[in-house]
């Protein structure tokens, strides 16, 4: 028999969910409700107004607290990335790979390939520019078609890589908390790389197979058709932005024109002083074996006995730490001793500002729904330490177990279902929080691990709003670089990319039992 007591807190906060899906639906800003409904549940639980008026403020303060590691880490590869641009050390860690390209077929490859890596350790904003700026040019020269470059690049950089966020953990790190304090943010980040292999696969696979037949002959006519195409005639900005405009950060990080040909390329790299030479190509390497370093750390534990296995965010640390160190002295190679102390520090705070305008509002978004979590909801109600707080969600949840399938595949689509809802707003991010908060209450109602449902919500989410599915997402700054008009680009890739959310949500409860 039920004997979860459901009050007014409980309606209202239900009431805040709703209204918070409602306006994703409506493609709209989600941080008025998620503040509003805040206020309202912490009224609703307390009956005081000044606990709602502080509980506003103590929700964000809560996120803030919990996720701060994450806008630490992106703040630091964002520095790191912008020491190497100044070194054109970027653009030698992906320019040899164009050599590569001999038709459309390897083209399709390699784009895919160097997109992902480029994108996990960096994401995509930063990334898609690059690869656009770098590598476009020689796939359509190659033969692969600006419609399929672009969709391979939204497929590989905003959807496997960023889906996952192996590296970085953004992503992980949200669902994580909202999903409670037994959930790994670790165990999150595994099963969603493994689930964004299955998505990404699969929607690879779905895109050559129907797209392969409009491959063109190597041709140095196609780039200058391509390059003939203006870009105001396909590069329309939607009427609305969703919740975070990824599409003009892109445009900030994005090169002034793409390298057409490798005389532009060594145009680009041509520097008078030897020294900086040296230094520009030993950065290309030294970054990606670093990261490659980290990335073994990380990932060896789990399969050499005796190694020691980072806990917690011990990881986020070390990728952190090393993108930090890489950064000093990356800026002490091009700006000299006189003045890399100033220049790093300023790396520093421009990585600060690109953070919090990518991540800032999930802060009150992310308060809302640890309103609704016993395990951070006492601070921001006022309750004493030796109080317990009320799990506002999972008592919903309860009282309606009857109610909901027990088949674990249901609620996996389920979960799916809800965060490609929460996706349409076009940030990809903003829904982490509901997702990882219903994967946590659901998760013993289906018998599942709350960290695979959580990693199935990620993949709808961050798939749908992150740059593959909704036009008015950064997916926008993909189809600018192309020359494409983001309504093909979107047509071309929702069938293939729908198939594999839906195959990820399916197999997810039978690869992991618990």
């Amino acid at each position: 028999m039920n004997t979860v007591a459901i009050g007014s807190a409980h309606w209202v906060y239900a009431f805040g969910v709703g209204a918070i899906v409602v306006t994703m639906l409506l493609r709209a800003n989600v941080v008025v409700p998620a503040v509003l409904a805040t206020a309202l549940v912490v009224f609703a639980a307390t009956g005081s107004a000044i606990s709602a008026v502080s509980g506003v403020f103590m929700a964000s303060f809560i996120a803030a607290k919990e996720l701060f590691n994450i806008f630490l880490v992106i703040a630091l590869m964002t520095a790191l990335l912008n020491a190497l641009k100044i070194l054109k050390s970027d653009i030698r860690m992906v320019e040899p790979f164009r050599a590569v390209m001999k038709n459309g077929h390897s083209a399709f490859v390699i784009l895919a390939f160097v997109t992902y890596l480029i994108s996990l350790f960096f994401w995509p904003t930063p990334a898609v520019p690059l690869v656009a700026a770098v590598l476009l040019p020689a796939a359509i020269a190659a033969g692969l078609p600006p419609l399929v470059s672009a969709a391979v690049i939204a497929i590989a950089g905003q959807g496997m890589a960023l889906s996952s966020d192996y590296i970085i953990g953004v992503a992980p790190g949200i669902s994580a908390k909202a999903a409670g304090s037994g959930v790994s943010a670790a165990l999150v980040g595994d099963r969603a790389l493994v689930l964004s292999f299955v998505v990404g696969g699969i929607a690879l696979l779905l895109l050559y197979a129907k797209q392969r037949q409009v491959f063109l002959k190597p041709s140095s006519t196609l780039l200058q058709a391509w390059q003939a195409v203006a870009e105001s005639s396909v590069d329309q900005p939607p009427e609305k932005k969703g919740t975070f405009d990824k599409a003009e950060m892109a445009r900030a990080v994005s090169y002034e024109q793409p390298f057409a040909t490798d005389a532009d390329i060594k145009n680009i790299l041509k520097i008078r002083d030897q020294r900086l030479v040296f230094w520009s190509k030993s950065f290309a390497v030294l970054t990606p074996f670093c990261f490659l370093i980290v990335i073994a750390v990380m990932i060896l534990p789990k399969y050499v006995k005796g190694m020691p296995d980072l806990k917690g965010g011990d990881a986020a640390s070390l990728i952190g730490g090393a993108a930090a160190l890489l950064m000093i002295f990356a800026t002490w190679a091009a700006s000299g001793s006189r003045h890399f102390f100033e220049d790093s520090a300023n790396h520093i705070t421009d990585g600060f500002v690109f953070a919090f305008k990518a991540m800032g509002s999930v802060l009150p978004i992310a308060g809302f729904f640890f309103v609704g979590a016993g395990d951070t909801a006492g601070p921001i109600l006022g309750l004493a330490s030796s109080v317990k707080a009320p799990h506002l969600l999972f008592e919903l949840i309860q009282s309606a177990q009857h109610l909901i399938p027990q088949n674990d595949m249901l609620v996996s689509l389920g979960i799916l279902l809800v965060g490609m809802i929460t996706g349409i707003d076009g940030s990809g991010f903003a829904g982490l929080p509901l997702t990882g908060s219903l994967s946590g209450a659901l998760a013993p109602v289906a018998h599942m691990n709350p960290a695979t449902l959580a990693a199935v919500g990620q993949m709808g989410a961050v798939w749908t709003g992150g740059g593959t599915l909704v036009a008015w997402s950064s997916l926008i700054a993909v189809a600018g670089f192309a020359r494409v008009h983001v309504m093909e680009l979107v047509r071309v890739l929702v069938v293939p990319v729908i198939t594999g959310l839906v195959v990820a949500a399916l197999v997810a409860p039978l690869i992991w039992t618990q």
